[in-house]
């Protein structure tokens, strides 16, 4: 298959923006619309960061603007000056009617909420997405029986045999050929502890994935782990809005747990750090699926939804899940974190994610080969 052209740089940029900025409004609109629904003023609701581009301020005193660096957003809530939410002479000095309308006074479990809404946003938005997918395409059954072997494969050297159904991989109980090309696909290299239904009895196999490099049309690499099997059958199931929506929290709880395992491998060593990805192949990535067709960019938008979503619950001071660390110890230890220590916590929370950013974006320009090299 020839690669195809990648697209302009216009096209990228409006891609990009297309997905990142709706994306952040989501995010930001699920912490404002639960912060009201609570009771808290916002003062701001920010997309983008640093210079005000344009804006307006509704009757309720919320600044809402678009500012000029579009890599993220926030919305700024009338008394939220730090994470532990510690009163200050100055909030302490409001008449009683307006502290009560700022986030301090909340209690720490409408804090939480307000803080969770946003991450939560996100997941549900691509939840909705592929619940859409499903009720719209119909639900792909594919039982976890082998119906094709590839001669000379990892699978024909293991002793795989026709009719095969498989039970587990890797301890991990199996019902779809769906939930076997996953498993398999992201430990290439790996020993499988396969465990087939063979004649009414389960046989364990010693198969290790084969090691596949897939190239897609605009010649984007990825590798991949590979048994050479196929399924004997597969069927398209019509399915309802409850099922769609079960199946849609099924393949986003699959979506997170690849997620999971590729940063483990990542971290130990088992795949290559270039396969992290910043802003730049983001944009990249997204201009790709904008000229593929409306169903893979809207897909891809659901990824990228549920990857802010896990992001943002990592608890990192600076991100969402931070401050719900904090809560969390306030929660414990039955008072708020000290201020001292909140200022090391975000000091050290804010260097790790600049030096992550740098480091990806780095990576971005040496594997996307931004300048030729």
């Amino acid at each position: 298959m020839t690669p195809l052209e990648s697209p302009g740089i216009l096209t990228t940029v409006l891609a990009f923006l297309l997905v990142l900025g709706p994306l952040v409004f989501i995010h930001e609109l699920g912490h404002y619309l639960v912060g009201r629904w609570f009771g808290v003023k916002a003062d701001v609701f920010s997309i983008g960061f640093g210079k005000e581009l344009m804006g307006w301020t509704d009757k309720r005193g919320t600044r809402w603007k678009l500012s000029a660096l579009p890599l993220g957003g926030y919305v700024q809530f009338a008394g939220d000056m730090n994470p532990a939410s510690q009163p200050s002479p100055d909030w302490l000095a409001l008449p009683a009617e307006e502290r009560d309308r700022t986030f301090q006074a909340k209690p720490l479990w409408q804090r939480s909420l307000i803080v969770l809404a946003g991450p939560v946003t996100n997941l549900l938005f691509a939840v909705l997405i592929l619940a859409g997918f499903t009720l719209g395409y119909g639900k792909v059954v594919v039982p976890p029986v082998v119906g094709e072997i590839q001669s000379g494969s990892a699978a024909d050297r293991a002793g795989l045999e026709l009719g095969d159904r498989i039970v587990s991989i890797r301890g991990k109980e199996v019902d779809s050929f769906l939930d076997v090309r996953l498993e398999v696909g992201q430990n290439p290299g790996e020993p499988l502890d396969l465990v087939v239904l063979r004649d009414s009895r389960q046989v364990e196999l010693d198969v290790r994935a084969a090691v596949k490099v897939e190239s897609d049309r605009f010649g984007n690499t990825q590798k991949i782990g590979f048994l050479g099997i196929g399924p004997k059958s597969f069927e398209i199931v019509r399915v309802g809005p409850v099922d769609a929506v079960v199946e849609g929290v099924k393949q986003t709880g699959s979506i997170i747990t690849m997620m999971v395992n590729g940063i483990g491998q990542i971290i130990s060593g088992k795949r290559e750090v270039n396969e992290l990805g910043g802003p730049i192949k983001i944009a990249k990535y997204s201009g790709e699926q904008l000229v593929s067709g409306w169903q893979s960019f809207v897909g891809f938008v659901a990824l990228i939804s549920i990857n802010l979503g896990f992001i943002n619950l990592l608890p990192i001071p600076v991100l969402d899940g931070g401050h719900l660390a904090f809560y969390a110890a306030e929660a414990v230890r039955r008072k708020p974190v000290g201020q001292r220590g909140q200022e090391w916590a975000f000091r050290t929370g804010l260097a790790f994610v600049m030096a992550l950013m740098l480091f990806v974006t780095i990576n971005d320009v040496a594997s996307l080969k931004v300048f030729g090299g």
